[in-house]
């Protein structure tokens, strides 16, 4: 029973979870290890539904003081050429640069020749929600308990940057999409070479849980992430959006900000846009709502004939199949924006590698407690805690007994065969 705030949790996981085995000799299972993760959730009674918490998210204030330092890199794959922005998290310091967000300047050369390490502490890579970026607080939230100096636990952290997003000048004619895997993979495969003996592990909010969730699926069990945690996924994109614009609050609130939203960082990058042939701005400059932007700008760039076809491929409910390390998936039932409609209640159910902790109260990356805190960081912070420290790594490759889901099945279901195929002209 929800009283004053007070929301009800519930799990949903496979009937056999993947066996984990813990340094202290005893064995597991995730689902287990999920749930003695996450505390009561008591959220401010104030803030008594998914509108009112999702609406506090727009008080603005800088959050908890993370500082990051910012390295350009340059696209390796020439089908996504362009350059993106990874902000590492490094220790307070005084430095300003006022063309990046707060707290945030660039690598000298000389620092970043020298960032590679052999130590062994965990290391965290960040996918922030829409249009934001490394300065969003509800991230900031989980990041800056997990690198506080501890005797033994002490975390590393980077957050990849949206194409264009966070003050970032993007160099080619695309921004990025719900599919946009190519930046989140080319930033770990260079993390396991500069850091070799780092667990590495993986952390997504709203759209970037929707990549990450994406990423970790095509990687299957080649993955070099550990274990991940995603936030407020919108899973189901088409059926997200469908209940967007059924919705007076949806249509007009929620879909109009972040059509805007992206509206204005299309703007902010028009030189390099602009060049794009196959986008006409006459349309896109009468775009209102997200799913116009996504029918306009989304569509044309990556050649999908509708955003309807562009939400059902990118999409990450069916990569849950495909997932084949520990992952803990947290949503709220009343998110007006991740609706609890499009949430895969069934997916989860049928992979021993996944769980999903849903709560009856919370909105979108909001779950606001009294004080100021958001409850969300909790759990997602034990979770990681947990697999680091307490978990032998890597996890077996064991689910009860029974070779690694998948291995040996033999099924038409391919989930990760996409329907779009990028090829050069």
């Amino acid at each position: 029973m929800e009283w004053l705030g007070h929301a009800n949790i519930k799990f949903l996981h496979s009937p056999t979870p993947l066996i984990l085995s813990k340094k202290d000799g005893t064995t597991t299972d995730l689902a287990k290890i999920c749930e003695e993760s996450t505390p009561p959730c008591q959220l401010n009674p104030f803030l008594f539904n998914g509108h009112a918490q999702t609406m506090m998210t727009a008080v603005k204030n800088d959050g908890p003081p993370v500082f990051y330092k910012r390295k350009i890199f340059d696209a390796e794959d020439p089908m996504y050429e362009g350059t993106f922005a990874v902000d590492f998290v490094v220790p307070p310091n005084t430095d300003v640069d006022d063309s990046l967000p707060i707290r945030t300047t660039y690598f000298s050369e000389k620092e970043f020749d020298g960032i590679a390490s052999l130590d062994t502490r965990p290391m965290l890579v960040t996918l922030h929600g829409l249009s934001g970026g490394s300065y969003e607080i509800y991230l900031k939230h989980v990041l800056f308990p997990l690198i506080q100096e501890h005797e033994t636990e002490q975390w590393e952290a980077c957050v990849v940057n949206s194409r264009g997003c966070a003050m970032h000048k993007i160099t080619s004619s695309i921004l990025y999409n719900a599919r946009a895997t190519w930046d989140c993979r080319q930033t770990v495969k260079w993390l396991r070479k500069k850091f070799p003996n780092r667990p590495l592990f993986g952390i997504g909010f709203s759209l970037g849980a929707n990549i990450l969730t994406n990423y970790v699926a095509e990687e299957g069990d080649k993955c070099e992430l550990k274990a991940a945690v995603v936030i407020s996924n919108p899973w189901n994109l088409e059926s997200g959006s469908l209940a967007l614009q059924r919705t007076w609050l949806g249509r007009e609130i929620y879909s109009k900000t972040m059509g805007g939203n992206m509206k204005r960082l299309l703007a902010l990058h028009h030189d390099e846009v602009s060049k794009n042939p196959k986008l006409d701005f006459e349309k896109i400059n009468n775009v209102q709502y997200l799913h116009e932007f996504d029918r306009e700008v989304q569509g044309p760039t990556w050649g999908y004939p509708t955003e309807g076809a562009y939400y059902r491929d990118a999409s990450s409910t069916d990569s849950l199949f495909s997932v084949k390390i520990p992952f803990f998936a947290i949503n709220a039932e009343d998110d007006p924006i991740a609706s609890k409609e499009a949430l895969p209640y069934q997916e989860v159910q049928k992979n021993p590698y996944t769980v999903l902790c849903t709560t009856s109260l919370g909105g979108h990356l909001s779950w606001f407690e009294l004080g100021g805190g958001r409850w969300h960081s909790r759990p997602a912070i034990n979770f990681l805690n947990n697999m680091a420290f307490n978990v032998k790594l890597p996890a077996p490759a064991v689910a009860n007994g029974e070779e690694r889901f998948g291995r040996n099945h033999v099924s038409e279901f391919i989930p990760m065969r996409r329907k779009l195929v990028y090829r050069s002209e």
